[in-house]
Formats: structure tokens, C-alpha cells, sequence
């Protein structure tokens, strides 16, 4: 799953506790500035699919740490950064 809007100071620890209370993480992946080391606002969650879904219709929309929490599923189709490729004519 996606998570966005998380705050700066955000841990590993807070998400797990905070997911947790839906079901079993199994892993948690928070995006980091590379020169400051802090959390750039969102991340990653696996967990199962039930257990998944129950997270996002709790926590979406939700606060917390005084930000409101975005949680979706991930899209794993494997778009690129430049999206379609253009056709040759």
C-alpha cells in the first residue's frame, strides 16, 4: 500500500504500532531524503489483503502526527516516470 502525508519525523516504529492495529505488517518501506535522513512524507506497507484493506478504509483520511494520512493501494503495473512511450511515424 501507499501511504502519504506522513510527518517529517516519522519512524518505521510509529507505522508499524499504528498498522498494526489492522492485521500483520509485513514489511514497512519510508521514503527518506537522502541529506537529511528525515522522511519525505509517504511510504510503503505490505500486509495482506484483507487485513490491507481494513488499514485503508481505517486510517485513510485520518490524522496523524497532525497530518492527514492518504492510504491506497500501490499501482504495480510498472508505470515509468516518462509514462507512454511515444510512437515513431
Amino acid at each position: 500500500m501507499f501511504v502519504g502525508g506522513l510527518p517529517n519525523d516519522t519512524s518505521e516504529e510509529a507505522v508499524r504500532a499504528l498498522f498494526s492495529e489492522f492485521g500483520t505488517v509485513r514489511s514497512i518501506q519510508i521514503v527518506s531524503d537522502v541529506f537529511t535522513g528525515r522522511c519525505r512524507g509517504f511510504g510503503f506497507i505490505e500486509m495482506e489483503g484483507h487485513e490491507a484493506r481494513a488499514a485503508i478504509a481505517g486510517l485513510d483520511g485520518k490524522t496523524f502526527g497532525g497530518k492527514t494520512l492518504k492510504v491506497r493501494y500501490e499501482d504495480t503495473r510498472g508505470r515509468g516516470r516518462g509514462g507512454q512511450k511515444r510512437r515513431r511515424r
